[in-house]
């Protein structure tokens, strides 16, 4: 079984983190699909004092990965964007967003989103 890709730590330290079997209770998963979701590239983790977390911004209230976050990873990945990268573009503000692409996709501005990140393959 391959490792589990990580970040590292960029987000600023109020980004709310779930540790995994959080992650995987509020999916309604247990934690090795969690897992295998970070090996697919459909959500990002990095290591915060140790422990391998997810921001909370990348699962919706009703307990799903947010809409367009795992085909905006993929795109950046084969576009070989490393995990830190990717990580800092999606909570980087962007003024033409307006706010950061997370935040985007949050709000169903995904094709956006998408758009921008195929235009920086």
């Amino acid at each position: 079984m391959s490792p589990i890709p990580s970040a590292q730590d960029s987000l600023d330290p109020d980004v709310e983190v779930l540790a995994l079997p959080e992650a995987a209770q509020r999916l309604g998963l247990p934690v090795t699909r969690v897992q295998q979701a970070l090996r697919d590239h459909h959500l990002l983790a990095v290591r915060r004092s140790g422990e391998l977390v997810v921001p909370a911004v990348f699962l919706t209230d009703d307990g799903a990965i947010v809409k367009g976050l795992p085909g905006t990873i993929t795109v950046l990945t084969d576009s070989g964007f490393s995990p830190d990268e990717i990580l800092r573009w999606l909570f980087t503000a962007d003024d033409t967003l307006p706010g950061t692409p997370i935040e985007a996709l949050r709000t169903n501005r995904g094709t956006e989103v998408k758009r921008r990140a195929q235009a920086l393959a």
